[in-house]
């Protein structure tokens, strides 16, 4: 009798046991649980930590409650400007309504995904490139807005959706480097144009400043010297300043100017050029001709050539004093004594 006690203790145990282990279930901080008793919703979702449930007759699901950061793949559309674009995005959500997320729907992470690609396409034809690129904030609210309203009742909040990257064609990204640099362009010229009409007035008033002070001037010139100078692979040009003049001119108006004198040489007479007659064409010279013209360039040019010389050697004789006149008592010069020793007279120095 005491063995059957036992044994049938020992099986309440072992099935207890069983029951127990079927019947216990954790969920999780970050998780909740929803039972279905028979098919049906229980009123009750189970909170974080140990629960039970009816093994064979109570099913439970946990829902997770963490936010899901959810890329959205990219969609290809055409905006309001008719140009073709490839935009992405992210969504993030979180599941704020266990039982819905459960019950009304059957995958809630397909369905936002799903949703938010068809927003996405939706606000991609409603809008300009222009604000796709620039105006990102308020596309982002209004695609927050058409994604959460259906969402609201799958028990799903949607966080926050921001579009990632806006991918345009490559003949439209050369067409905008262009508008761009155009752009900079203009902008540079304006503000050169800028400068410059600000230096003018500044000249302006600089060049009516030095002309009550002729001193200023120079001491400019001389600056700018010192400035050039400073390069050593530069060569400078230094104008000479009229207004340097006219000072010089006014300060030698009160000193008369020094008379300079040149002591001429009594014993070298001053030379006086003659003039040479112009050698008469040769005979048989026919000037219509290219070859008597060759003929007539030749014999001038052999002509200039024996005056050049006979010049060059007149030039290296010493210069002598006249003869004096002879004496009362003084016999008049022989003409023997002038020749030569070999008897043979001096030759002319040139040739007439």
């Amino acid at each position: 009798m005491v063995q059957e006690l036992v044994i049938a203790a020992v099986a309440a145990v072992s099935g207890a046991a069983v029951y127990g282990m079927a019947a216990a279930r954790v969920v999780k901080q970050y998780e909740r649980g929803v039972v279905l008793r028979l098919g049906r919703l229980h009123d009750r979702v189970r909170p974080p930590g140990f629960t039970m449930i009816v093994p064979g007759v109570d099913r439970l699901r946990k829902v997770n409650m963490q936010i899901v950061t959810m890329p959205v793949p990219a969609q290809d559309g055409i905006t309001r400007d008719n140009v073709t674009v490839r935009v992405d995005a992210v969504i993030y959500f979180k599941v704020v309504d266990p039982a819905s997320a459960v019950i009304a729907v059957e995958d809630y992470r397909f369905a936002v995904s799903q949703m938010a690609q068809t927003s996405l396409r939706s606000i991609i034809g409603k809008s300009d490139l222009d604000d796709l690129l620039s105006n990102r904030e308020k596309l982002n609210q209004g695609l927050e807005l058409m994604i959460d309203s259906p969402s609201v009742g799958w028990g799903v909040q949607i966080d926050r959706v921001e579009i990632k990257d806006v991918s345009l064609p490559e003949t439209m990204k050369r067409s905008m480097a262009r508008q761009a640099e155009a752009d900079r362009e203009r902008r540079a010229r304006v503000i050169n144009a800028d400068a410059e009409l600000q230096a003018s007035k500044k000249l302006a008033q600089a060049a009516q400043e030095m002309s009550s002070q002729p001193a200023a001037l120079q001491l400019r010139l001389l600056q700018t010297v010192v400035a050039v100078a400073a390069e050593k692979n530069s060569t400078l040009v230094l104008p000479f300043p009229v207004e340097l003049l006219r000072f010089l001119e006014r300060a030698q108006q009160g000193q008369p100017p020094a008379e300079v004198q040149q002591p001429q040489s009594p014993s070298v007479p001053p030379s006086v050029p003659q003039a040479v007659p112009e050698p008469a064409p040769p005979s048989g010279y026919d000037g219509s001709s290219p070859r008597g013209e060759s003929r007539a360039r030749t014999e001038s040019r052999a002509r200039g050539e024996d005056l050049a010389q006979a010049g060059s050697r007149a030039a290296r004789l010493p210069a002598t004093d006249p003869p004096a006149p002879p004496g009362p008592g003084t016999a008049p010069p022989d003409p023997a004594e002038e020749r030569q020793p070999g008897g043979a007279h001096t030759e002319p120095l040139a040739r007439h």
